[in-house]
């Protein structure tokens, strides 16, 4: 068989056909399958100059796939662990902030439709809210059905 054994730029591809990686994530993935020091990172340059690994298209991956269900602070946490740097999360991070009480609400809609019926009710919904990341000012803005955006 011919596949079996994948050259690191292969594998790196293979990768990257399912979904957007940064490099710091292709790095870890692979330096398993490095024989020669050196040749994953010459690999991962080669596919960086072609524009294969993009830092921009992997925020842009996670905010069209997270954005409409996490706050702003779960989805920078998410774009730090893949290693994105601070420069190119800035202005992402910056149009999170912009729609979070609208994010909030749309996901605490979902999730129960209606405002608490007692103090114990409302701390249940703000820590849903705060779990998935939403800012303090958002979750109070919509679980106490302040209208004022």
């Amino acid at each position: 068989m011919g596949f079996q054994k994948l050259s690191l730029k292969g594998r790196a591809l293979k990768l990257l056909a399912a979904r957007e990686h940064s490099r710091s994530e292709l790095e870890k993935k692979l330096a398993s399958h490095e024989e020669v020091p050196g040749e994953l990172a010459q690999a991962l340059e080669e596919l960086q100059a072609k524009g294969f690994i993009s830092e921009q298209r992997v925020v842009e991956s996670v905010l069209h796939r997270r954005a409409a269900r996490l706050g702003t602070g779960r989805v920078k946490q998410e774009l730090q662990a893949k290693g994105i740097s601070a420069e190119a999360m800035a202005d992402a991070i910056d149009a999170l902030r912009q729609t979070e009480v609208e994010r909030a609400r749309e996901v605490w809609r979902k999730k129960f439709g209606e405002p608490a019926a007692d103090a114990a009710g409302r701390a249940k919904q703000m820590r849903f809210l705060a779990a998935r990341g939403f800012g303090a000012d958002a979750i109070r803005r919509v679980v106490s059905g302040a209208d004022d955006d």
